[in-house]
Formats: C-alpha cells, structure tokens, sequence
C-alpha cells in the first residue's frame, strides 16, 4: 500500500491508543463465554456510541471523561441489545483496562526506538486508563509520552489537542509522524500539521474530510521503513 513512500525529516512518532496501538474489541471478545455471538454487535454499537459522545460534548462545551464517556457508551449499548446486568457492565469495564496491543506494537515500538525516534502516545483516554493499559501491554519502557486530552479538557479532534504532542516533545508539527487507524483522527492530524499516516486496518472508505494523510498503511509494521531516517 506504502511501497516506496519516504517521509523524511521526522524527529517523532506520535499514536492514537484506542483501534491503533489497542484493540477495543478485545473487551467484549473476552466475555463471549456470556455474549456468545452478540459480542461483535456489542463491540462495535459501545465504540461507535464512545466516539459519538466525545464530539457531542465537545461541540455543546460538556466534557466529562473518557472513563465517564466509555461507561455512559456500554449503557446505551447493553440496552439496546436488552442486556440489563450491571455486574456484567462492571466486568466490561474493567476489561477495558487491560486491551490487547495489536500483535505488531511492541515490534514496532523497538524498531523506531532503535532508530532514534521520540515516541508519544496522544489519547481521548484518561491518564489511568492509559497508565494501565500501556502496562498491561508491556509498552511503558519504549515511550517517551503518555498524553492525555485531560490536560486541555476537550476531545479531538480539536487542535489544542494535537498541539499536546508539540508542546510536550518540543518540535514543530511537521517533524512529527502521527498515527490513528480512525480516518478522522488522521485527517484532522493532518489539518493541524503533522505529518499523518492513517493505519487503515479494516480497509474503510476514505473520509470526506480536509487535508488528506500523507498515505494509508495496513498495520503499523509499515511504519519503521517509512520514516527511518
């Protein structure tokens, strides 16, 4: 998909945590011994309904955090699908703590990290839920930044969101390397500065939105040739 793509100049690698370096199907996958095939509808209506409140209260100025967003998004979801069980609610809950890392992460991680490269994680996530899931996924040691939006109080797409990363890694925009496997976070990476690359894992429609990522990847195991300086 990247074959021959170069992006030169690049100090940083900056990654979405949530459907990039974490799986957030892995939750619901995990309790199938009780949802059995209605884990996928689960899934996939709890993210959907998680990313949707996110923009709805940052578009209406109510921002609560992304534990208290996740929480509110598993309600909606296990009602609508006539589960009413608050102790599976709580199980879920703390599964999400502890997502699985795509199989190529770690491996991906070393490789920029022996090539020099600073390594930030930028999230919705709050700084608990990001503190356990990089150390359930054994990440911790490779990172230079674990960022929060909690510390700007607003959720992406928002540009002082993005701004983070700068700040924090003290380099200009376009030295760094932003990842997200959500379209709309790559293409708003762009708008912002970054150099972006969006890691298109389940092969979605390009969005409709400003400013393009420099070009699409299947997995991050692309990623090191790309930016290697």
């Amino acid at each position: 998909m990247t074959t021959g793509l170069r992006l030169p100049g690049i100090q940083a690698c900056v990654f979405d945590a949530y459907g990039t370096l974490f799986d957030v199907d892995s939750a619901a996958r995990s309790a199938q011994d009780e949802l059995g095939s209605r884990w996928q509808p689960l899934a996939e209506l709890w993210r959907t309904k998680q990313l949707q409140y996110t923009w709805l209260r940052g578009l209406g100025g109510r921002h609560a955090d992304f534990w208290s967003v996740t929480s509110d998004a598993l309600s909606f979801a296990m009602e609508s699908l006539g589960l009413d069980d608050p102790e599976f609610h709580r199980r879920l809950m703390t599964l999400y703590l502890s997502l699985n890392a795509f199989p190529e992460v770690k491996d991906t991680l070393e490789h920029l990290k022996a090539d020099g490269k600073k390594l930030a994680v930028l999230s919705n996530g709050t700084p608990q839920m990001l503190a356990s899931a990089v150390s359930h996924s054994g990440i911790g040691g490779l990172l230079d930044a674990v960022l929060s939006v909690e510390e700007v109080g607003v959720f992406k797409p928002h540009p002082s969101v993005y701004r983070l990363a700068s700040d924090r890694l003290q380099l200009a925009p376009d030295a760094i390397c932003f990842l997200s496997s959500n379209g709309w976070d790559a293409y708003s990476a762009k708008a912002f500065g970054f150099r972006a690359l969006w890691c298109n894992r389940f092969h979605q429609a390009p969005e409709r939105l400003p400013e393009t990522p420099d070009a699409q990847i299947a997995t991050l195991a692309e990623l090191p040739e790309i930016v290697h300086a």
